[in-house]
């Protein structure tokens, strides 16, 4: 399965490509969300983990083009806050249409269970 991170800080992104190899996922990696929708038109990933509060394009705006242009990408957010904390924007994020939601630090181990129950229902 491939997927794609999206996250303005490069030790998140490092440290979610470490996490996701070793399941044996293919991991590309984007620090914005204008600079993700550029990657999945080159690699047509499976799952966009996206963080929300970015420069350039923020995460909502993400989520909102990839479910336009990508319909069939499963999406994952995930937010450490800004200034309204982030179960604000995390619940916004499932409005637009992110499929799972998880707030920073996240758990890896639920969040890779969650991307292979994603799999499944994908495979079924």
């Amino acid at each position: 399965m491939k997927i794609l991170v999206v996250d303005d800080d490069a030790r998140i992104r490092d440290l979610f490509k470490l996490w996701l190899e070793r399941e044996g996922f293919q991991v590309f990696l984007a620090e914005n969300g204008m600079e993700g929708v550029l990657v999945q038109r080159q690699h047509s990933v499976d799952i966009l983990i996206c963080d929300l509060i970015m420069p350039v394009q923020e995460g909502i705006e993400t989520i909102t083009q990839f479910r336009a242009e990508f319909p069939a990408t499963g999406i994952v957010a995930i937010s450490g806050g800004g200034m309204l904390g982030p179960d604000s924007y995390l619940t916004v994020a499932e409005q637009f249409g992110a499929w799972k939601a998880f707030k920073k630090p996240v758990d890896m181990a639920l969040l890779i269970e969650t991307l292979y129950e994603w799999q499944k229902s994908e495979d079924a």
